[in-house]
């Protein structure tokens, strides 16, 4: 399970018509209009070293990265969680290096691992 700092989302909703950037590397899933924005749009499975999702369309996450929204493909989104600083813990060692180098660090919740992804990471390329 993963997720993002809720002060970083702009909005959250189903995946719009992406238009492909040639030449872009493999996670940039294209660019999508959102009410006359440019916005481009990073798929977080590629991104990771995941294969593609199967079946279901994408989820679009709308993050706000140095004052500009940046779409990230996710695959599902989920509730609003509210943790605090006593249970965030640093990336388990044997997280994959590509999943790693997106992943803030983790909170443990119920028994679930809930990884803080590191927005600023995820889109650099």
């Amino acid at each position: 399970m993963y997720g993002v700092d809720v002060l970083r989302v702009q909005e959250a909703l189903r995946s719009h018509t992406r238009t492909r950037v040639p030449l872009a590397p493999a996670e940039v899933a294209g660019l999508v209009n959102l009410r006359g924005q440019v916005v481009l749009t990073i798929d977080m499975r590629t991104r990771m070293g995941l294969p593609p999702l199967a079946g279901d369309e994408p989820m679009m996450v709308v993050v706000q990265v140095a004052g500009e929204p940046i779409s990230l493909l996710v695959d599902e989104i989920g509730d609003v969680v509210e943790v605090g600083p006593d249970s965030f813990e640093a990336p388990p060692d044997t997280l994959d290096p590509a999943m790693r180098s997106v992943v803030r660090g983790a909170h443990k919740l119920d028994g679930r691992l809930l990884l803080v992804l590191d927005v600023d990471e995820a889109v650099a390329a």
